[in-house]
């Protein structure tokens, strides 16, 4: 059965199957697996050479037939040449790192990644001899090339940023970096390769945290990166050697979670643009950064290159308000809950001021980070209004 003629979400529902492997069963079993014996001490001492294989399993901690249905159906989402299944997303985006950087190398990530993959490179990356430089998620190509030195063997992309929703011009930065004989990672975790792919964009290594959108619940941690031709054996590699992989019982939550991604993120599109397109009105919010939205200042961007956008975005409060008025208006929603991750059902509100060390955020006022989930849009609309005037009564 050819894949690649069907549409999207024909292709959820069949990418990562095969009943006739399985005895007919229409999901892929769970395999809880850590020795896998040989038949004979010819195959056992060949098994080592036999890992990088597709469809090979050789020891558990090489993965299973669970692993590789998952594995292979997010390779063919993303247009990429091998897939591995990783506990979460942030070993995701480390183990990316550690698939293109060595001691003495310079990496430059967008000064918009998410928290922890800074705290990865400027910390574990600065312990194993590598320089870390952060630079303005907006730079242009040529910009960027600026940057870029002989011992530059990475640069890290995320779009839109974390917190700040900036949308970066990856094909012009992947065009640039590869000029250069440089990497270049993605985080893609916000839009899936539903709606971007970066290595049809000339990114190299695209990162996802499948926690999110991939699992859809909320019940399990996993993480997945997906290479291009020229990085797929060295990631895979890298991932033997350290040690890896997701358990399978988190796998298999991804690979039912994959059935039903494109009608949840179509739904969680439809909502974010509803509380965004309100939000704007209210005269408590100064900005609303969704890059769906005609306002956003990279809008063109994202309508030039995305193919739609998740249910993840924040809003820049319109003064100076005090911890206390804002946590007056996230501890007592009646829906939005006060939570780490997103990417599930529920809809998720936090306090999530942007960091920056190669760039300055000048804002009026905190920001807060809204993930709009599978609720009715009217009844979060009404929680929302009803946190704004807890806010304002806070405020006096």
């Amino acid at each position: 059965m050819s894949e690649k003629r069907f549409k999207r979400d024909t292709r959820l529902g069949h990418l990562g199957r095969d009943p006739a492997r399985f005895d007919g069963a229409v999901n892929p079993p769970v395999y809880h697996a850590s020795t896998v014996i040989a038949p004979d001490t010819a195959t056992f001492k060949a098994s080592g050479r036999r890992r990088f294989e597709k469809g090979e399993t050789v020891y558990g901690r090489f993965g299973t037939p669970t692993h590789q249905m998952l594995e292979d159906a997010l390779t063919e989402l993303e247009g990429g040449a091998d897939t591995v299944a990783l506990g979460n997303g942030l070993q995701a985006i480390s183990i990316a790192l550690l698939t293109v950087v060595k001691a003495g190398d310079h990496v430059l990530l967008a000064d918009s990644v998410y928290a922890p993959t800074r705290k990865f490179a400027s910390q574990m990356l600065a312990r194993l001899g590598v320089e870390v430089d952060y630079y303005d998620p907006l730079v242009d190509g040529p910009a960027l090339d600026a940057l870029i030195r002989d011992t530059t063997s990475a640069v890290v992309l995320e779009s839109p940023g974390s917190s700040s929703f900036e949308i970066q011009d990856v094909p012009a930065l992947a065009e640039t970096a590869k000029a250069r004989g440089v990497a270049t990672i993605m985080d893609n975790t916000w839009a899936t390769p539903l709606f971007f792919r970066p290595i049809e964009h000339g990114v190299d290594l695209s990162v996802q945290a499948a926690t999110k959108y991939v699992v859809g619940h909320a019940d399990a941690m996993l993480g997945a990166v997906t290479a291009n031709h020229a990085w797929a054996h060295r990631l895979r590699e890298t991932v033997y050697t350290i040690g890896g992989f997701a358990g399978p019982d988190d796998v298999y939550l991804g690979l039912r979670g994959l059935r039903t991604m494109g009608v949840r993120l179509e739904r969680h599109q439809a909502t974010a643009m509803t509380l965004a397109t309100w939000l704007q009105e209210r005269p408590e919010v100064a900005e609303v950064r969704y890059p769906a939205l005609p306002e956003h200042p990279q809008h063109h961007l994202w309508r030039r290159d995305f193919d739609g956008a998740s249910g993840l975005f924040s809003f820049v409060l319109a003064q100076p308000y005090s911890q206390d008025a804002v946590a007056a208006m996230l501890d007592h929603f009646d829906l939005f809950g006060l939570g780490a991750s997103w990417g599930g059902f529920e809809s998720l509100a936090i306090p999530s001021d942007p960091y920056r060390t190669a760039t300055a955020w000048d804002a009026p006022g905190p920001v807060v980070r809204l993930h709009a989930g599978l609720e009715d849009p009217d009844d979060l609309i009404a929680d929302l209004a009803a946190g704004f005037d807890r806010l304002t009564r806070a405020a006096g």
